[in-house]
């Protein structure tokens, strides 16, 4: 029996991630420097921050992600940021609304002066 036999071959799937069967094993593991991970962040424009979620949406996440073929955190972060991205475009369209109303007044006030102003012109 040769070690290919004898290894046992774990798909690499989401799943098997998740479940720990791939990423776990402790003879590999090797611990970055953190410079490295600060470097690899940096180029990623990457910040690691702590949030508590309820489990049931993040189970949904996974699900959504195995839909995607996609880990369920880099998910979140796409999620995440398409709501920022459709909530600033309200916001900056809001502003031009505002401002556009603004000249219309202003166009108006110029156009139709007021009778006082006509009058003091005479």
């Amino acid at each position: 029996m040769n070690s290919k036999q004898l290894a046992k071959e774990i798909t690499n799937s989401p799943e098997a991630w998740e479940s720990g069967e791939l990423g776990q094993s402790l003879e590999h593991v090797n611990v970055a420097p953190s410079k490295l991970v600060s470097d690899i962040d940096d180029a990623l424009g990457l910040q690691m921050i702590s949030i508590r979620l309820d489990k049931e949406l993040i189970d949904m996440f996974k699900l959504l992600g195995g839909k995607y073929q996609l880990g369920y955190q880099p998910l979140m972060r796409e999620a995440l940021k398409r709501f920022a991205d459709g909530e600033l475009k309200m916001v900056a369209l809001e502003a031009l609304e505002k401002q556009s109303l603004a000249r219309s007044k202003l166009r108006d006030q110029s156009n139709h002066p007021k009778k006082e102003k006509v009058a003091k012109a005479a």
